[in-house]
């Protein structure tokens, strides 16, 4: 069973920087992606960034240049945020999922406020 467990978050001012970080308990066999999704209210859940254990990353369009991707080792991955604005309010949820089939995990989540 796979735990997620996630640091960081919290109020940051309009153009200001955080970081998040998670740490996973284990690891899947085979190709899997770690990453963070967001859920703002009244909103769907969406992929903010993600990396591959071969190290392909992905990154929600709206957030593209602004945050950044690492991995720190096999079993923790960290986002940095910067330029951050006020829709980049929200929860914050660390993700891990096989590649190609298998349980998606998730972390209890970290609340995400950008405000002056």
């Amino acid at each position: 069973q796979v735990q997620l467990v996630e640091s960081g978050g919290g109020l940051v001012q309009p153009g200001g920087s955080l970081t998040l970080s998670c740490q996973a308990s284990t690891i899947p066999n085979g190709l899997y992606a770690m990453g963070w999704y967001r859920q703002a209210p009244e909103k769907q859940r969406e992929l903010v960034a993600s990396v591959r254990s071969d190290g392909m990353t992905d990154y929600a369009d709206s957030v593209s240049g602004r945050f950044t991707i690492s991995r720190d080792n096999s079993l923790k991955v960290t986002l940095h945020m910067s330029s951050l604005k006020p829709e980049d309010t929200a929860v914050y949820y660390c993700n891990l999922r096989p590649v190609f089939s298998g349980t998606n995990y998730w972390g209890q989540g970290t609340q995400v406020t950008v405000s002056s």
